[in-house]
């Protein structure tokens, strides 16, 4: 199928695939993390609402009339414990978008929880505000969304 959405750099269906058909489950909380962000891309949002924890799970239809984002890049800035043997993690990544003609980025500190074998989100906070740039990107320089290809091989015609 190509690339994955989640910018691992690995075949869709060697990485996030498996997990959004049900195949495997996610092993780290980064990798739930990197499979519900290219759920959004996908839209299929069944799977961002069973990878939710029951505490703070949604009704099924919330999604239903879920605004469509183009999504353009994810970003993982930093993780902490989340790993195959422990029990809670946390993720800090930038998932970016576009919208009013720009590339936006949406950053959160995630944290997750494991329960009977299996990763949830339990819920995350917004990163504080960086600083936004406003330079012009060129086609030929590195896309804005981290993906490590050129902004005219990734992004460029998503606009």
């Amino acid at each position: 199928m190509g690339e994955c959405p989640c910018c691992s750099g690995v075949d869709f269906d060697e990485c996030c695939g498996p997990l959004l058909a049900g195949e495997e489950a996610a092993r780290t909380a980064e990798a739930l993390m990197r499979s519900r962000y290219t759920a959004h891309v996908r839209e299929e949002y069944p799977y961002i609402i069973a990878t939710t924890h029951a505490s703070i799970r949604p009704p099924d239809d919330e999604y239903d009339d879920y605004r469509k984002i183009d999504w353009c890049g994810l970003e993982i800035v930093a993780t902490e414990g989340g790993g195959a043997d422990d029990e809670r993690g946390v993720v800090e990544f930038i998932a970016r978008y576009r919208a009013g003609g720009g590339t936006l980025g949406h950053h959160e500190v995630a944290r997750f929880e494991k329960e009977e074998g299996k990763w949830y989100y339990l819920d995350g906070d917004m990163a504080p505000q960086r600083p936004v740039r406003s330079e012009k990107i060129g086609r030929n320089q590195p896309c804005p969304c981290g993906s490590g290809r050129k902004y005219k091989k990734c992004c460029y015609h998503k606009g």
